[in-house]
């Protein structure tokens, strides 16, 4: 049969007994109801109800419909039953990507997520390549930047990460503290090549340091910071990372333009999923305590 519509019509009828009452509970109007029934039976060749004062009596056949129509109610309603729990249930696998550098942030929320929910398998990618989230490659995205712009992409913001110029107290042992830019020709700086990302205080090290005084280029966060750590040269870190540690010594104080804000992307078919939801719940609230701490 094409017309599915039809046929719960003409259930309505049998289960109930009268036009109207079928009508009703369909939320149809009663002319509606009648032409359903009459195109069933056209294109059944046969008719499905006894018509008489007090209602419709339906036929053996009738009979034999409303059966088959309730056992296929029942089953489609399984049907929803079974995606609701699979979409809702806090089990197998949570794929979450971000680049390196943002690790630190994440894993307190990856620790917590884990505590609570020890069914969900977790699979942590570090990757600065953006992952096909419509395609399944990740159920959530920790990036930094730009805000991503992509219509079936659901952001949020995550965190703010502020950036100062920092030493280690070894290298001010041997080379000084600079007091200024008219001392950066004197000292050795770390910073990003060209494949780095272009943040606000790469930039700003472009326009400001001497080409010359770099002793130490990568495209890698981590190595640009265990450089610093090891006193290689002067570079900038994040005030999490440089309020953790002291052995270091800091030049320039954050400032509003070199901050990078953090972002959640979860793509919008999966962000109302039960899994993503708590997993994003937890990421707020782990976020909220580092930026307090920071």
């Amino acid at each position: 049969m094409d017309n599915w519509n039809e046929i719960r019509t003409a259930a309505q009828v049998a289960r109930l007994g009268t036009i109207s009452a079928a009508a009703e509970a369909l939320g149809v109007h009663r002319a509606t109801v009648t032409r359903h029934i009459d195109q069933l039976e056209d294109s059944l060749g046969t008719k499905l109800f006894q018509r008489h004062a007090r209602g419709f009596t339906p036929t053996a056949l009738g009979l034999e419909l409303l059966r088959i129509t309730e056992a296929t109610d029942e089953q489609f309603c399984q049907f929803h039953r079974r995606a609701q729990g699979q979409s809702q249930a806090l089990d197998g696998e949570l794929i979450v990507t971000a680049v390196n550098d943002l690790a630190y942030m994440v894993m307190p929320a990856l620790k917590a997520f884990r505590a609570a929910h020890p069914l969900v398998k977790i699979h942590f990618i570090g990757s600065a390549t953006l992952l096909k989230l419509q395609y399944g490659e990740a159920h959530v995205a920790v990036r930094v930047g730009p805000k991503p712009e992509d219509p079936d992409n659901v952001v949020s913001r995550f965190a703010t990460l502020r950036f100062g110029l920092y030493a280690s107290t070894g290298y001010i042992e041997r080379h000084g503290r600079p007091d200024g830019p008219a001392h950066w020709p004197q000292h050795h700086f770390v910073g990003g090549d060209q494949s780095a990302p272009q943040t606000a205080f790469v930039r700003w090290m472009a326009q400001n340091i001497p080409e010359d005084r770099f002793c130490l280029r990568s495209n890698q966060f981590p190595v640009l910071t265990e450089a610093i750590l090891s006193g290689i040269g002067i570079g900038f870190l994040s005030l999490q990372e440089a309020r953790s540690r002291s052995d270091l010594v800091e030049i320039i104080a954050p400032r509003p333009e070199w901050d990078s804000t953090v972002w959640t992307v979860t793509h919008v078919d999966l962000h109302r999923t039960a899994k993503v939801r708590a997993f994003l719940d937890i990421l707020r609230e782990t976020g909220a305590a580092t930026q307090h701490a920071a």
